[in-house]
């Protein structure tokens, strides 16, 4: 996570997951963890959105929903940029092609896309021939980071051919990649000739209920209806410390590895139909540093213990917004954003902890 925060400040865009220690050895009040993000930390606002299996909701809020005005944190409604909390959502697009048999898990990427993927200079050794689906699924294709290797510069440069030309990690080891679900929304649009958004409406965000979330058009720099403001540094600017990143964040570019926009009300009903089971068969081992100790990732979906037991879910970040969403087996969805990016992330796990083992 250091290396990617870093490359933020100097112009990349984080679309990365949050991953430090998932350590809570008690349950503390949810709305003083909440509170903790918008004092200590100095956050704008914060929520967190909790549904029980029953359907029953609970809902906190803590500061502004723009900066200098005292207007009251929006509420779960509020649409903000998921960044990687996108990556289950085409996960389980993809689990749905497989249920139509569109899309093998264990068969290469080579079927899909051929001659697509092709590596060069220090990335000679990528091959799609040598990639499965499952592979790119579970992060572990070997597969390089693109935004490492880009500037914040438009026009953008086409991400998988700078990928391609870096050194890619050992094939068969976890090693988190961007790059990954760049390619599983190319296969998506391959095999049933749509784009890759249209199919991710068609089979989850309608069915599951999820009116809300929508993939932004090209050159939509804003947040379409009700929305808190966020805050952070421009990663094209980073000289001009933090500014209203409200309006000036083109998302549409990173697409099926961090594009979706959604609320906290949108996230909880996906996790409540998500095919957990399916998403999280034969997990791998996660070892990277910053990831806590047993992580497990499955399908879009990381697996570790709580103190509540384990919790299944999904972290992002991208200037402006954070969240951690996701359930526990019990069948409790919960999510929790903030809307910019704090130093202290173990505060935003402390607060999602919090609000889902709150009974």
């Amino acid at each position: 996570m250091t290396k990617l925060l870093a490359a933020a400040v100097a112009g990349s865009l984080i679309l990365a997951p949050v991953a430090p220690a998932f350590a809570t050895t008690a349950t503390p009040s949810p709305q003083s963890r909440l509170d903790l993000l918008t004092t200590e930390d100095g956050m704008a606002g914060a929520l967190s959105q909790v549904r029980s299996p029953g359907d029953a909701t609970v809902t906190r809020r803590s500061g502004t929903a723009e900066r200098g005005t005292g207007k009251p944190m929006i509420g779960p409604q509020g649409r903000f940029r998921i960044a990687s909390g996108s990556k289950p959502i085409i996960a389980a697009t993809v689990l749905r092609l497989v249920d139509q048999q569109k899309i093998d898990l264990d068969a290469s990427v080579e079927r899909y896309l051929p001659g697509v993927l092709r590596g060069t200079g220090d990335g000679a050794g990528i091959d799609g021939r040598k990639i499965t689906v499952r592979m790119l699924l579970q992060q572990t294709s070997g597969l390089p980071e693109y935004l490492n290797a880009i500037k914040w510069k438009e026009p953008f440069p086409d991400f998988l051919k700078v990928a391609l030309t870096l050194k890619p990690t050992p094939r068969g080891s976890f090693a988190y990649a961007n790059t990954n679900y760049l390619v599983l929304g190319m296969i998506v649009t391959a095999v049933t000739g749509k784009d890759f958004r249209q199919v991710s409406r068609d089979l989850i965000l309608e069915p599951y209920g999820m009116r809300d979330t929508y993939w932004p058009a090209k050159g939509d720099y804003g947040i379409r209806g009700p929305h808190a403001h966020t805050y952070g540094v421009h990663p094209g600017r980073p000289q001009g410390g933090e500014v209203d990143l409200t309006d000036q964040l083109p998302t549409y570019e990173f697409g099926p590895s961090g594009g979706l926009v959604s609320t906290p009300e949108d996230l909880n009903r996906f996790w409540r139909k998500a095919p957990l089971g399916k998403m999280m068969a034969r997990p791998v081992q996660v070892e990277e540093e910053g990831w806590p100790a047993d992580a497990r990732y499955g399908f879009g979906v990381i697996r570790m213990k709580s103190s509540c037991g384990y919790a299944y879910f999904v972290a992002g970040d991208m200037p402006g917004a954070a969240v951690i969403s996701g359930r526990h087996p019990a069948g409790r969805a919960a999510t929790v954003y903030v809307t910019g990016v704090p130093k202290n992330r173990q505060h935003l796990i402390d607060a999602f902890v919090a609000a889902m083992c709150d009974r």
